[in-house]
């Protein structure tokens, strides 16, 4: 079963966690040379996933490959970029501690402008980072940025999740004003906490975030289904449309909803994002 909306770390220097990761019905599966690896093994790491990759067939059912490699500004980042950057299953490179648009920059250079092909995905892990999060997602190369959110309650000295509202529709601003995709939300990292996961989910969705990271396997059908569509935000978005194909402009539901462009298009996104989540889409999570 494939699980719309998620992201499963993996160290890389665990190929046999690669393997399972592969199967776990992750929809994107990120390799992880940064911290997932401890320094005296980040070679042998950096070995493991370029054989990983080059060796990956592609299929249907597979999820996307990703890579978060090292700090782009330290030798032990170049060549994590070097190792990787062009293999054909690399569908992303994960960039730590973005702070500007330099560090992208500084990629491009060691990737070369084939290299990058990929797509970037950057980490704004810092206070730095977030006042330049629309500078970051606008560079011709960024595929998607979000939130560190571990490294960025320490320097804001945070303590707890909810004190990051504020920064996380930061982002979802910075993304949408750079036609990028929502951010995902970063890991939660109690793997015994199910229900604290499905909570932090939903009030990430509600802020605008789609989707998550996850750094166990048991985490990805509570993010899935956290971020699916609620029956009645469905049922609701299509009333929407089938009533806005037989009006020229703005209407009212029976209900007493006003219904103008924006809430229609809004509906054909509700529906859009249902759809990746077919069969299990239209389920009775109401309570939000």
């Amino acid at each position: 079963m494939r699980y719309p909306g998620t992201w499963l770390y993996v160290p890389g220097d665990r190929p046999d966690r690669m393997s399972k990761a592969m199967v776990s019905g992750a929809e994107v599966v990120v390799l992880d040379l940064q911290d997932a690896v401890a320094m005296s093994r980040k070679q042998q790491a950096r070995a493991t996933v370029a054989e990983f990759l080059t060796a990956a067939e592609p299929a249907p059912w597979a999820p996307r490959i990703h890579v978060r490699v090292n700090n782009v500004h330290t030798e032990t980042g170049r060549r994590d970029l070097d190792a990787v950057a062009g293999l054909p299953a690399l569908a992303g490179i994960r960039l730590p501690r973005v702070e500007a648009p330099a560090d992208i920059e500084s990629a491009i250079r060691v990737v070369g402008t084939g290299g990058a092909g990929a797509g970037f995905h950057c980490l704004i892990e810092t206070a730095a980072g977030v006042e330049n999060a629309y500078r970051i997602a606008a560079i011709p190369g960024v595929a998607a940025i979000s939130l560190g959110e571990g490294d960025l309650r320490a320097e804001l000295r945070a303590l707890d999740e909810q004190a990051l509202e504020w920064t996380r529709s930061r982002i979802v601003v910075a993304a949408a004003a750079a036609q990028l995709p929502p951010p995902a939300m970063a890991v939660f990292g109690n793997i015994k906490d199910a229900a604290g996961l499905r909570e932090s989910c939903e009030r990430g969705r509600r802020l605008g975030m789609r989707g998550r990271a996850a750094i166990h396997p048991a985490q990805l059908p509570i993010i899935a289904e956290a971020f699916a569509p609620t029956a009645a935000e469905v049922e609701q978005a299509r009333r929407i449309v089938t009533e806005a194909d037989a009006h020229a402009g703005g209407f009212a539901l029976d209900d007493g909803t006003f219904v103008d462009q924006p809430v229609v298009a809004a509906a054909r996104l509700t529906l859009e994002w249902a759809e990746r989540y077919q069969p299990s889409s239209a389920r009775g999570r109401d309570h939000e």
